[in-house]
């Protein structure tokens, strides 16, 4: 059993945040010793000649020796790891050398998301002085000259304030500001996949007649971003039209990679990267079963979900959880993956 690369992002610390469109799921932090980075890092490279491993797949830098273990992560890899355009703001804020240390890597960008006015965002990050913290984030940022690129996720409760968000835009004078050090301010928005947390947002999901509300200035950047023509393609089909087309698609699918990436979480559960580590994806526990248990269980697909993915056709679960009257709009593999989650869940 040899893969030709794996890649393991452990949830080691958690997140200081409980985001309500976290595709990743709130769920309880932990506290990993260092030393089952190296563990686990061993148990897994027998399998492949090619290995990377990080220490976080929801808040990066969470932990105060962030510099001890992304030192330690580029060791144990195979090939050098750059950092992700993934920053932590609640980091940026309390800690005075995180930015410079940041710079030293050569983080040029770096991701930042918002959901509206102070409240909108404050009660979607799940935490009181949030909306400060990035505002804050901002310009700490580009004192540095790392440009932010800004993210909104809408949906009916909160794509009225996206007008907030322009007029923020505008006052803060993003473009003009980047420009001066040789940055390029960019911001883009979408609905998000609709798993993990974002799925208990399904019922005020965006439609097409929601379209109309987005600010030009904000459709522009946001076309630019993904590199679309319209609206429509960044935000895709309603559940209607894709449940019309799928319900006479016999297809299934395999999960399988040769080079995958796998969730651990606090208590060394292991999931593939395919969508929120809920338990029907879970391939066992690096402890309790081990390595090469897990990595079979990936291979032969007996994870429930992806063994119904690989044995139930689409048209089948489509049939069993789709709403063919629904408006909501959807990426096709979203869409797929939001109906494979309930079946599984049923």
């Amino acid at each position: 059993m040899k893969f030709n690369e794996i890649t393991l992002c452990l949830d080691m610390y958690g997140c200081p945040n409980r985001c309500k469109h976290c595709w990743l799921c709130v769920t309880p932090n932990g506290n990993m010793p260092v030393s089952e980075l190296t563990d686990i890092a061993e148990r897994f490279r027998p399998f492949t000649d090619s290995l990377q491993i990080y220490d976080w797949y929801r808040e990066p830098d969470y932990k105060d020796n962030y510099r001890e273990l992304f030192e330690l992560c580029g060791r144990l890899s195979d090939k050098p790891i750059k950092h992700f355009e993934l920053v932590s703001f609640w980091r940026l804020v309390r800690d005075g050398e995180y930015v410079k240390w940041l710079s030293s890597l050569g983080v040029k960008t770096a991701q930042l998301t918002l959901f509206g006015d102070e409240e909108a965002t404050d009660f979607y990050v799940g935490r009181k002085g949030a909306y400060r913290e990035i505002l804050r984030s901002v310009d700490i940022l580009m004192e540095n000259r790392i440009t932010p690129r800004i993210q909104v996720f809408v949906n009916k409760n909160n794509i009225a304030g996206l007008s907030h968000i322009e007029e923020l835009i505008k006052r803060l004078d993003l473009d003009n500001r980047c420009r001066k050090f040789g940055g390029e301010f960019s911001f883009f928005l979408h609905q998000g996949s609709c798993d993990g947390e974002n799925e208990k947002l399904y019922s005020v999901r965006v439609t097409p007649d929601d379209m109309a509300k987005i600010p030009k200035l904000l459709e522009a950047y946001t076309l630019k971003h993904f590199g679309k023509e319209s609206i429509s393609e960044v935000f895709g089909q309603t559940e209607q039209s894709l449940y019309n087309e799928l319900i006479t698609d016999n297809s299934t699918a395999d999960y399988v990679s040769d080079s995958p990436v796998f969730y651990i979480d606090k208590d060394f559960n292991v999931y593939p990267n395919v969508t929120a580590p809920a338990a029907h994806w879970c391939l066992g526990n690096l402890k309790k079963q081990g390595t090469e248990n897990v990595l079979r269980n990936y291979l032969e697909s007996k994870s429930p979900s992806q063994n119904t993915r690989l044995t139930v056709p689409i048209c089948d679960i489509v049939k069993a959880c789709g709403d063919k009257e629904s408006l909501c709009l959807f990426g096709k593999g979203d869409y797929i993956i939001f109906l494979l989650n309930k079946f599984c869940r049923q």
